[in-house]
């Protein structure tokens, strides 16, 4: 029972430093505000690789979360907004939530990039109602190494991931689940 109180007295003075000591507040953004991280983290993404670009250019939607935070030590948590944009503009709004419990310390903030490659993988994002990774459509997390062979014609798979923008530490081992639901802004 110790043990526990002391990981939950960690896991809340940490998440209040980075909450008192990161330079955007955590609230809740504006309409405004992820659209504009979104568009600029998707910019950033194309510059970075031309992968990623020619990916965008073929997807059906491209859901971005700019700035997500991670924290944790043996039980962790997560959490970021993002807008979904197709043809360039936003259509919609989504939070990503997880939680997760193992053998984990750290925090860091990060980013990432799900581009949907298919109809039906676009659609199970809202007929899921709050979409867990790892259920539903497969998911391709790709890396710089393989984003450089990949072309057009190579893409076979319903969503690819794209991750960016690590800032931070966090490493161990554990079970995670990431839950993707739609917002009201």
């Amino acid at each position: 029972m110790k043990y526990f109180r002391l990981t939950t007295i960690l896991l809340v003075v940490a998440f209040t430093v980075v909450a008192l000591t990161s330079p955007h507040p955590t609230t809740a953004a504006s309409a405004a505000e992820i659209d504009r991280n979104a568009q600029k983290a998707l910019e950033d993404l194309y510059a970075k690789s031309p992968s990623a670009k020619t990916m965008g250019e073929k997807a059906i939607g491209i859901l971005v979360f700019p700035g997500i935070v991670k924290g944790g030590l043996i039980v962790g948590g997560q959490y970021g907004e993002g807008a979904l944009i197709k043809d360039g503009k936003t259509v919609a709004y989504y939070n990503t939530v997880a939680a997760s419990y193992g053998l984990q310390a750290g925090l860091q903030k990060f980013g990432y990039a799900l581009f949907f490659m298919t109809e039906s993988a676009l659609k199970w994002l809202d007929k899921s109602d709050g979409w867990e990774i790892g259920v539903g459509p497969s998911i391709v997390v790709v890396d710089v190494g393989a984003a450089a062979s990949m072309t057009s014609t190579t893409l076979q798979s319903d969503i690819y991931a794209f991750f960016f923008d690590q800032k931070g530490l966090m490493g161990g081992l554990g079970l995670q689940g990431t839950k993707i639901t739609r917002l009201e802004k």
